[in-house]
C-alpha cells in the first residue's frame, strides 16, 4: 500500500510530537521524584531569648530564658485568605531559665495574620507546666505565680525576612486565670525569637 507524502509528513510530525509530549511528561515525572520532601507535619522552628518577669521579682537582676518552639501545619486549609487565618497551628515549647529560676513547658494553639507580605502578627493561646516556687515572701527572687498547670498566651508581630527565616518580638504572660485557690500574680516575659519554616 503507498501512503502518499502528504499522509507520511502528518504521521512524522505526529510521532515526533507525541515523543516531545512523553518526554516532557517523563522529565516532569523525574524532577519531581528528585525533588526533596519535606515533613508536611511541621510548619516552622523558632528559637530566642526573652527577659524572665522583667517588672517582677524573678527579673529584678535581669534574669534571662532560653526558648524554642515548633509549630505543625494547619490541621486543614480554607479556600480563600481570610478565612485560612482562623485556621490555627498547633504548637510545643519551652523556656529555660538561665539563672535557675522559674522554667516551663507549654503547648497550644497559634494564628498568624500577615498585614502586608513581610509584616505579620500572631497570638497564641494554651496551657504550661512549671517548676515555679509557691512563695509570696516580699523579698524572695520567685514569682508566686501558683498552681501548675497554667494559661499560657502570647502576641508577637514580626517581619519575613526571606522565604524561610523570619524574626519577631514576643510577650507572653502566665497566669492561672483565678482557678487556683493560693495566691496568683502571674509571670510576664518578653523577648525576641528567630523563625524558620519548613
Amino acid at each position: 500500500m503507498r501512503i502518499s507524502p502528504a499522509i507520511g509528513m502528518s504521521l512524522l510530525v505526529l510521532f515526533v510530537g507525541s515523543t516531545g509530549v512523553l518526554g516532557s511528561d517523563f522529565k516532569r515525572q523525574t524532577s519531581s521524584s528528585q525533588a526533596p520532601i519535606q515533613p508536611s507535619f511541621l510548619s516552622e522552628f523558632r528559637f530566642g531569648l526573652s527577659a524572665q518577669d522583667p517588672w517582677g521579682p524573678e527579673g529584678r537582676d535581669g534574669s534571662a530564658n532560653l526558648t524554642g518552639e515548633i509549630l505543625f501545619a494547619k490541621p486543614f486549609t480554607a479556600s480563600d485568605l481570610f478565612t485560612s487565618y482562623f485556621i490555627p497551628r498547633p504548637h510545643v515549647g519551652g523556656s529555660v531559665n538561665v539563672d535557675g529560676r522559674t522554667s516551663f513547658a507549654y503547648a497550644g494553639l497559634s494564628w498568624t495574620i500577615d498585614v502586608t507580605p513581610d509584616i505579620f502578627v500572631e497570638g497564641s493561646f494554651g496551657g504550661a507546666v512549671h517548676n515555679g516556687k509557691d512563695t509570696s515572701h516580699p523579698l524572695s527572687d520567685r514569682r508566686d505565680i501558683g498552681c501548675s498547670p497554667l494559661f499560657r498566651e502570647s502576641g508577637s508581630v514580626g517581619v519575613r525576612l526571606s522565604a524561610n527565616w523570619s524574626v519577631m518580638a514576643t510577650i507572653e504572660h502566665l497566669s492561672d486565670g483565678g482557678t487556683c485557690s493560693d495566691e496568683n500574680r502571674g509571670l510576664t516575659n518578653v523577648g525576641a525569637r528567630v523563625g524558620y519554616s519548613f
